[in-house]
């Protein structure tokens, strides 16, 4: 096997740079799914604690679409000693997927053929791939065996795939959150949806931009975001939080015609500059393929008139996205999410229409038999309780919790408190041997009621 450089310096695009203290291991090959074969693949990571003499210490971390390896920022309450994720006991592990803006192998990346980013021309990806890169990574590091691997919607989607990509008994235990075994027609539909409202600007340029938050297809990426946003949430949430309240006056401004970008909040950013230092929304001429014939398009201004709070909350929402995420990497995402299912090609029915019984049926002999916690939001519209309750009847070792919360899917990034709950009594009940003996608090722990403004996750000081 080639050697892989776990200290990896090479060009880091705009978006990797907002994730701080992260590492990059440099993979020189890997040969996707669909046989496509990536070369000079960087896949960034970090990590926290240290690995025991066993090498078998270790916890997985698997983010959202829209997160990053970052997990101190987007479950800040549950990460350090003492905490859930506790660096005393645990060696923790969590690496950025591919596709991701924030520093692994993406659209953003350079193509070493070509020295330009891939763009649009990036290879489709899947989950199993980022499972298996994932684990080349752990094995650079000297991981014998993971204690458990944790995540929730698209993280959810790999935790199901860790211990079925790898040797049997690799992985010892699984916590899947508001997930599901396959990408439901739903939620296949809700992803074109927002796949769509990109394609509809004419600033996309069918994915030749320039990859910088002021080259952005703002308009298509913010209607996406709002889209997405509404699937992640609940109508309790906000009617709780918004109700007919009317609009938040600092966002409630119309756009010229020389600033086409969706509203800024002013909390995110001055008036003249955003967070690259660059004069807001100023629009770049976008960068196509040098065999692109294809004219530079324009997108007329459309004035931004909120009437009511929830609609500014909707624009503050695409604004603060549009400052860190790539459109062409949120097409790559979603489209991972929808290749989802742990029965393809592991069962003769898989690519074929089934009842209810037969899917259960496949479910059962596709999935692991490693001990499992699988939690449900009761709230949840992306990833309705039901989805979890058929992975807890298909895993042969499961048990299943509920999270109340009213922020819908959302609450297993908002629902620190009894999140961290469940997980520390499960990893408690599977490891007891990590927990014998006392270990004084450290410094560095987080109260579980702090609220700090996530950059990848949804935790944000009140609107």
């Amino acid at each position: 096997m080639a050697v892989i450089d776990l200290d990896y310096r090479g060009e880091q695009s705009y978006y990797a740079k907002l994730v701080q203290g992260q590492k990059v291991a440099h993979i020189p090959s890997f040969m996707l799914e669909s046989g496509i074969e990536l070369t000079s693949v960087p896949v960034a990571y970090k990590t926290w604690g240290k690995l025991n003499e066993r090498r078998d210490n270790v916890l997985v971390l698997c983010h959202a679409l829209s997160g990053s390896s970052d997990a101190e920022d987007w479950w800040r309450p549950l990460m350090g000693c003492r905490k859930t994720c506790d660096y005393d006991r645990f060696f923790v592990f969590c690496a950025n997927v591919l596709g991701s803006p924030y520093g692994s192998a993406s659209p953003l990346t350079l193509d070493p053929m070509t020295k330009v980013p891939y763009g649009p021309t990036f290879p489709a990806t899947t989950v199993r791939d980022d499972v298996r890169i994932h684990k080349q990574v752990l094995d650079a590091l000297g991981v014998d065996h993971v204690a458990a691997v944790i995540g929730g919607s698209m993280g959810g989607f790999a935790t199901l795939e860790w211990p079925l990509c790898t040797p049997a008994g690799y992985v010892k235990t699984i916590v899947p959150i508001a997930t599901s075994a396959y990408h439901s027609a739903w939620g296949i539909s809700w992803g074109e949806a927002q796949r769509q409202c990109i394609y509809a600007d004419r600033d996309y340029g069918d994915g030749w931009y320039e990859p910088t938050p002021s080259g952005q297809p703002a308009q298509g990426l913010g209607a996406a975001r709002m889209v997405g946003m509404l699937t992640y949430r609940s109508h309790r949430s906000f009617e709780q939080r918004f109700g007919r309240k009317p609009a938040i006056e600092r966002i409630n401004v119309v756009r010229s015609e020389a600033d086409p970008g969706l509203a800024t909040p002013e909390s995110c950013t001055s008036a003249n500059a955003d967070a690259s230092g660059e004069p807001s929304r100023k629009r770049r001429k976008l960068t196509r393929h040098p065999d692109s014939t294809q004219p530079a398009a324009e997108t007329k201004a459309r004035p931004v008139v909120n009437k009511y709070a929830a609609q500014s909350y909707l624009q503050y929402q695409a604004d603060k996205f549009l400052k860190r995420f790539d459109a062409n990497c949120y097409i790559h995402m979603t489209s991972k999410m929808d290749t989802h299912d742990v029965t393809r090609e592991r069962s003769a029915l898989s690519d074929h229409p089934r009842d209810s019984n037969g899917r259960k049926s496949d479910l059962k002999k596709a999935l692991s038999s490693v001990g499992a916690l699988v939690i449900s939001v009761d709230t949840d519209v992306l990833f309705p309780a039901e989805l979890q309750s058929e992975l807890m009847m298909c895993l042969p070792e499961a048990a299943l919790a509920s999270l109340a919360s009213p922020d819908g899917h959302d609450g297993f990034l908002l629902e620190f408190e009894a999140l961290g709950r469940l997980i520390t009594e499960h990893l408690q009940r599977h490891f007891p041997q990590l927990y014998e003996g006392l270990i004084e608090k450290a410094d560095d722990a987080v109260a579980s009621e702090e609220v700090v403004d996530s950059v990848f996750g949804e935790q944000e000081p009140e609107f």
